[in-house]
């Protein structure tokens, strides 16, 4: 069922969570042409995100964005559900990079200040990525922004876990993993915040962030090195 013979080209926009079911993949381009088309259709998408929010992403704004007809972007994707996802999978993408090479680092011994870094490449992909900040910001208003923010924080939390039991030489078990979502979730909540009106974020607050985020690793730390 596409967007517009649901309820309108609005229903995916007002629609709740609702049950959670695997979407259907898109149908992969394999000429140059039709990639060309699926770059423009993305990268239109996530110029409407960033610029003018989730509920104003719909099948025909995104043609009109792209400068194509919208039965065009049908034959690749089904719906504004199927568009989410795979910029949802999009923007993992850069997050997954950001967070393997700062596994590398602490691997190599060069992360010496863990939080502050990983603040500062954590305030970067939101500085960088406002499309995919709308989406994490919009997680309650459909199945397929919630998938998009679980996967993203998860994927975060992984890394940090990675990372923290390099550096402490030992499995955290159940205590580090709620730990590091404890820490994503914190982290999330305040670059939210301060990124929401589209400008650069606040040195200070972010250095408030630090501050909260080192005495927390100061005592997780703690509580990992006890028997």
């Amino acid at each position: 069922m596409t967007e517009e013979s649901a309820s309108g080209p609005e229903a995916g926009a007002k629609a709740g969570p609702g049950p959670r079911k695997e979407p259907r993949r898109p149908r992969q381009p394999r000429q140059a042409r039709s990639r060309a088309r699926v770059e423009a259709i993305l990268g239109a998408a996530d110029r409407i995100l960033a610029q003018e929010g989730y509920e104003a992403l719909t099948m025909r704004r995104i043609a009109e964005e792209a400068g194509a007809p919208v039965g065009s972007i049908y034959q690749f994707y089904a719906d504004k559900g199927a568009v989410v996802d795979a910029l949802g999978r999009r923007y993992l993408e850069g997050f997954r990079t950001a967070i393997d090479a700062l596994v590398e680092r602490a691997v190599a011994g060069e992360l010496t200040d863990l939080v502050g870094t990983m603040v500062d490449v954590y305030a970067e992909l939101f500085r960088s990525q406002p499309g995919g900040m709308a989406l994490w910001a919009g997680r309650h208003l459909s199945p397929e922004l919630a998938r998009a923010d679980e996967a993203s924080n998860a994927l975060i939390a992984e890394g940090l876990r990675r990372i923290v039991e390099h550096l402490t030489g030992g499995p955290g078990g159940e205590v580090l993993e709620r730990a590091t979502r404890m820490v994503v979730w914190a982290a999330n909540a305040v670059l939210h915040e301060v990124h929401k009106g589209g400008g650069a974020a606040d040195p200070g607050t972010v250095d408030e962030l630090k501050r909260m985020l080192n005495a927390y690793w100061e005592d997780l730390r703690s509580r990992l090195s006890e028997p």
